[in-house]
């Protein structure tokens, strides 16, 4: 299947293994990264078992999308959803009471309609996947009230395996999934959350604007997502970009529908176009050339700043990403916080995973060992690919700052976060200080050689370490790890970043980079082919990665097939896609070797 029909070689990471356990009639949580292969670990078993495959999907696009690709590789899938007309939702169930899809995926809310549950109670059903299972968490980033409601559906369907998949949940998020959809007996499988062909960079803002546009310069002619904090900030940005020759549109909740429907399928069909938008645009879009990602304002979780980041490089060529962040918005970031609905429970969880991605941006080590930290994964040594890694920051022996810090959690026996903990290293005699008493401890007073924010800074560097870690269930209180007893007892050394006050940067560490090791002979037969693919995909009305990845192409122009055998070596050309495509590939390859000649 995984040869015939989606033309891979062969697995990657624990693929083979989720889908023989799901194969098995067995329940499994799946975590893997943002284009780790998510989708086939569920594709694949609804294809292999008896009955249709029903995918829980959150939003329209993502659903699109994950259609358009199955109906190229020969795959019988449908997605049934309020953007379809009438006769189109009536033809979609009538193929699905005769058996005739392969795959159909839904919105939760869907599921839970009474005609439509019935109808698929009357359809044998190969596999349910939750996709983006972190939605059914309050405590992950994304959380959708309708998610909660997925196991009064589940109940109906005894004995289907049951497969839910996110790339964004942290240890908790993780339980809460299990817990929430009822999969108490289900097995974790947890591939590592690395993305090695990312560069991470991170810089406080110095003229934004600026620094922006000598970023884009290093990325001319690539596609790429620049994400805003508000519509202002987006208008305002995709404008300056269009008065500096770049091609760039804007993508937020206040454009018309109709606006925002056509600026997402440029972006989807269009190479060289940069989107700006807020984070209304991106989940589910699988987009592979996605070359780069910024973040022109702070993002709101080191979660959302993982996915959002990981819509970069999907085709596992080099991308990079960019990070500006600046006090102010901080304070925005936290008055969003503060004056939402949310209860004070999920607003204080929403601080700290806040705290954790301020950590990340300050931190004098990896990025991507900071990052992965968070998500419980340990990277043994600096990765070599972020900014810190390669231009290191300048930095402070911070030894003796982090085991005061450490010190006042454990003398207050870990039941207080990082403000409180604060108050007693400065001696601030506070209300809650006194009442506990912990104006008696010996650390009282005596870290007055940092302000406020300087111990702010320590504490955030400490989780991203991960020296101490935030316990959300016990009202944000800091826990002590193993690591950071080390510390304590002097058996690990702590630098800390120093902000560079007068840095003023107007460009990225980022640097144009070889996308793959072609020969001029054969870039220029890639060009070609890439031409073949756009006309193509314009003649069915289709994004172009669609019909094939640049990945595809790349391995064409080098193996510069003769004939249909030899394509079927090339990763990305199944029988489908030979069966449709074939032909125009080796005439288009031999007209450029006839002009080569």
């Amino acid at each position: 299947m995984l040869r015939e029909t989606f033309g891979l070689p062969e697995f990657r990471g624990e693929q083979e293994h989720i889908i023989a356990h799901v194969n098995a009639g067995q329940d499994a949580i799946v975590l893997m990264p943002t284009g780790g292969g998510k989708s086939l670990c569920y594709q694949i078993p609804a294809l292999c078992r008896p009955g249709i495959g029903l995918v829980v999907s959150p939003l329209i696009a993502l659903m699109r999308n994950q259609v358009d690709i199955l109906r190229q590789l020969g795959v019988r899938a449908a997605a049934l959803n309020s953007s379809l007309s009438g006769p189109e939702q009536t033809r979609i169930k009538a193929a699905l009471r005769n058996g005739e899809l392969d795959l159909l995926y839904a919105a939760p809310e869907r599921l839970l309609l009474p005609d439509f549950l019935d109808m698929l109670r009357e359809t044998p059903i190969s596999v349910i996947a939750i996709d983006e299972a972190h939605c059914v968490s309050q405590w992950g980033h994304d959380f959708r009230p309708e998610y909660l409601r997925l196991p009064e559906v589940l109940k109906h369907f005894p004995g289907v395996p049951v497969i839910a998949l996110t790339a964004t949940a942290d240890p908790q998020t993780r339980e809460d999934i299990r817990r929430r959809l009822g999969l108490d007996s289900a097995k974790m499988f947890l591939a590592s959350f690395d993305r090695p062909n990312i560069h991470y960079a991170i810089m406080p803002k110095a003229e934004p604007r600026r620094q922006v546009l000598g970023f884009l310069r290093a990325h001319a002619g690539e596609s790429g997502i620049i994400y805003c904090l508000s519509r202002a900030t987006v208008d305002k940005t995709a404008s300056a970009l269009v008065e500096n020759g770049i091609s760039a549109l804007p993508y937020h909740a206040g454009l018309d529908r109709e606006i925002l429907k056509q600026n997402q399928a440029c972006f989807l069909r269009e190479e060289g176009l940069v989107l700006v938008a807020t984070n209304a645009f991106g989940m589910g879009i699988d987009k592979p050339d996605v070359r780069f990602v910024v973040h022109f304002d702070l993002p709101g979780s080191l979660e959302a700043f993982y996915q959002e980041t990981g819509r970069a490089g999907r085709d596992g060529l080099p991308a990079e990403t960019l990070l500006l962040y600046g006090m102010q918005d901080l304070v925005m970031r936290r008055n969003m916080i503060a004056q939402g609905p949310a209860p004070e429970e999920i607003k204080r969880v929403a601080r700290a995973k806040l705290d954790a991605l301020l950590g990340v941006c300050e931190t004098a080590s990896c990025r991507r060992q900071a990052i992965l930290g968070h998500f419980g994964e340990r990277l043994a040594e600096p990765c070599g690919n972020c900014d810190t890694c390669i231009s290191p920051a300048q930095t402070w022996d911070g030894k003796i700052a982090a085991q005061k810090a450490i010190s006042a959690a454990k003398r207050t026996q870990q039941r207080f976060g990082a403000g409180h903990l604060i108050d007693i290293l400065l001696g601030n005699r506070t209300e809650k200080v006194a009442r506990a008493q912990h104006d008696q401890l010996p650390t009282f007073g005596v870290g007055k050689e940092l302000d406020r924010t300087g111990w702010g800074s320590v504490f955030r560097q400490l989780i991203a370490r991960g020296a101490v870690e935030v316990d959300h269930d016990n009202f944000g209180a800091l826990r002590i790890t193993a690591f950071g007893d080390a510390i304590m007892r002097g058996q690990e050394h702590v630098i800390f970043r120093r902000e560079e006050k007068s840095r003023v940067a107007s460009a990225t560490t980022a640097k144009p980079r070889e996308r793959a090791a072609l020969d001029p002979a054969d870039t220029l037969l890639f060009t070609k082919l890439k031409a073949e693919r756009g006309a193509l995909a314009r003649a069915q009305g289709l994004p172009a990665f669609i019909i094939f990845h640049d990945t595809t192409l790349i391995q064409i122009a080098k193996a510069r097939p003769r004939t249909l055998d030899d394509l079927q070596k090339i990763p990305g050309m199944g029988r489908s896609k030979i069966e449709k495509y074939g032909g125009n590939i080796l005439e288009a390859v031999k007209a450029f070797e006839e002009t080569q000649a």
